[in-house]
């Protein structure tokens, strides 16, 4: 059974299409291609709450991740080398980097996902990824189900099986901007980051192994703050992992956010123990977005729960092994309401 509608074709001629799902005053139109969160709108609030393309070419075009859900390994792995269980694998590096980034050159952003499932207020996904894609050991399954379930909140659920001992750290990779839908930076948007800890990071972006407290930084957010830290100063370009817990636990609240202009809210919660933030600092300036607003650097910010990056070669940091007979389940939640 064929869901939703037409949006695109892959270069094999593979249709990439879009289902529209509704409720709880919010409408979020999902992606078969990268399972992307390609729109999404709250009632009330007539700009978009992420980033998009109204055109399945530019997602080619600007691989940026927008919206896409991130595997099998989220986040950066050092030379793009880890050992599990004595044994050694070396994945695809991501170019120009010479690290594993978000799964590789064909990681889940740019597969097209399997719609199996579809509602009024829901969609599930699924994609097969075979032993070996991009070095990672194994066959994995994973499912990728978002949901409109009470007042304002879109959930995602992602689950995994493997048959063999592997990696998997699967995120969303939404960009938000909570006044315009991404026309200016969201510099003077409030921002809360419940974690006491952060992750610092080498002129690669890789993480040093030291878990430093965020207290007298520039990455305490502890309690709600503007991002930009000064009236006219430049903006931060954040890229880090905070800590959230040492493991995967019950859904908790892990960030808070709220539109410097509209007033929007958002909340995320997960059970994830880390939570990355970034600045949006990459974005193209030639982006063309939804509605035809211009991109630009700064003009959105991520939120990607996840575990935290570099873990399989710092023993010492929230592990990503995923064993045969286990299953892989993360639960996020983005909760919205008007301010």
């Amino acid at each position: 059974m064929d869901f939703g509608e037409v949006f695109g074709a892959t270069a094999t001629g593979e249709p990439v299409r879009r289902v529209t799902i509704k409720g709880g005053g919010v409408t979020a139109n999902i992606l078969s291609w990268g399972a992307i969160l390609q729109d999404l709108r709250l009632e009330g609030h007539d700009a978009p709450l992420t980033l998009g393309f109204d055109r399945f070419d530019d997602y080619l075009k600007f691989p940026n991740y927008f919206g896409a859900i991130i595997g099998r390994h989220a986040n950066r792995i050092r030379d793009g080398r880890f050992s599990l269980d004595g044994k050694n694998h070396a994945i695809d590096p991501e170019h120009p980097e010479k690290h594993g980034l978000h799964g590789g050159p064909a990681g889940y952003a740019r597969c097209n996902w399997m719609i199996v499932e579809a509602g009024a207020d829901y969609v599930t996904l699924s994609l097969a990824d075979p032993d070996g894609t991009m070095g990672f050991p194994g066959n994995l399954d994973a499912t990728c189900t978002y949901r409109l379930g009470g007042d304002g909140v879109l959930s995602l659920t992602l689950t995994a099986t493997a048959d063999q001992p592997t990696l998997c750290n699967l995120t969303s990779h939404a960009y938000f901007n909570l006044d315009d839908g991404g026309e200016t930076d969201t510099g003077n948007h409030q921002l809360a980051i419940f974690a006491d800890a952060y992750l610092p990071v080498d002129e690669q972006l890789i993480p040093t192994g030291e878990v430093r407290p965020v207290a007298g930084t520039e990455f305490d957010f502890r309690e709600m703050r503007k991002i930009r830290p000064m009236p006219d100063a430049d903006l931060i370009r954040y890229d880090n992992n905070f800590c959230l817990s040492a493991a995967r636990r019950d859904l908790s609240l892990a960030a808070r956010a709220q539109g410097g202009k509209s007033g929007i809210e958002m909340e995320v919660w997960t059970t994830e123990p880390g939570v990355q933030l970034y600045a949006g600092h990459y974005v193209d300036l030639d982006a063309i977005g939804l509605g035809g607003r211009r991109y630009r650097p700064f003009s959105s910010f991520c939120l990607e729960a996840q575990t935290w990056p570099d873990s399989p070669n710092r023993p010492y940091f929230p592990q990503a092994v995923l064993r045969p007979g286990e299953r892989y389940r993360h639960v996020t939640e983005f909760r919205f309401r008007r301010g």
